[in-house]
């Protein structure tokens, strides 16, 4: 049985940004093979001294991450979240990336939030139980 896909809608970026968001792409592709374990490390390493993003940063990554990524526009969560805050990254501010999985049926998703609130998801994000999280690091 297939799934249908339907790709998010892709904004205008300016250059420099896309640059930015594909390198953030391509980083994220090989850090998604680790395993979880080590994927979490490294996230936690990247994350340390950054400081908080806000709804707004997160969202112009995702936005641009999107952009640039047929991948991450669809049904890449994994490479789209960790794409994500890497890009915030590469400007200093971090947002909490969240793995989680519901069970029926089951599914599971990664994606980035601020202050609980989950961006790019939508208001009808189903009730995912959260399996791991990195948040900053101080």
């Amino acid at each position: 049985m297939t799934m249908p896909v339907v790709l998010e809608r892709a904004d205008r970026v300016p250059p420099r940004r896309r640059a930015a968001a594909r390198v953030a792409v391509v980083l994220a592709a090989l850090v998604i093979r680790l395993r979880p374990r080590f994927l979490r490390r490294f996230l936690r390493a990247v994350s340390r001294g950054a400081r908080p993003a806000t709804i707004t940063q997160a969202q112009a990554a995702r936005d641009a991450v999107v952009s640039v990524s047929v991948r991450c526009a669809g049904q890449g969560c994994l490479q789209r979240s960790v794409a994500t805050v890497l890009l915030c990254r590469l400007s200093g501010t971090w947002p909490d990336w969240c793995t989680g999985v519901m069970t029926q049926p089951f599914r599971a998703h990664a994606w980035v939030e601020v202050a609980g609130v989950s961006i790019g998801e939508g208001t009808g994000m189903p009730p995912f139980h959260k399996v791991m999280t990195v948040s900053v690091e101080g």
